[in-house]
């Protein structure tokens, strides 16, 4: 039996989260508006620790998705995200959706910065 790493656990985005985040959306791409959707995509990537929350995932469907992940100018997709995002969540901290295992040196980087 294998064992997750916790920022494996922590980045992957759980079927209540899923649910949640497809309601949310209203089953739709959040870019384009197609009902061929799923609610898969980081805002924040995987690969950059980006975690498996609400606040940090959208509903896209294959061709935006694609295009934001591996586009040649995902900008405008990440703008769009993000406006969304911004809209949906009145609190939304784009720094707040990072894995961070050691949240002590969230307070540390705040008091420095």
């Amino acid at each position: 039996m294998s064992r997750k790493h916790s920022m494996t656990k922590a980045c992957e985005i759980s079927a209540a989260t899923r649910a949640k985040v497809a309601e949310r959306d209203g089953y739709c791409c959040i870019i384009c508006g197609s009902s061929n959707a799923e609610p898969n995509s980081h805002y924040i990537k995987k690969g950059q620790g980006g975690l498996g929350i609400a606040e940090n995932v959208g509903t896209m469907c294959i061709h935006c998705h694609h295009e934001y992940d591996n586009g040649k100018n995902p900008e405008p997709i990440k703008r769009k995200f993000r406006t969304y995002l911004q809209a949906c969540y009145p609190d939304w901290d784009e720094s707040k959706l990072y894995y961070n295992k050691w949240g002590w040196c969230d307070d540390i980087q705040s008091n420095n910065g």
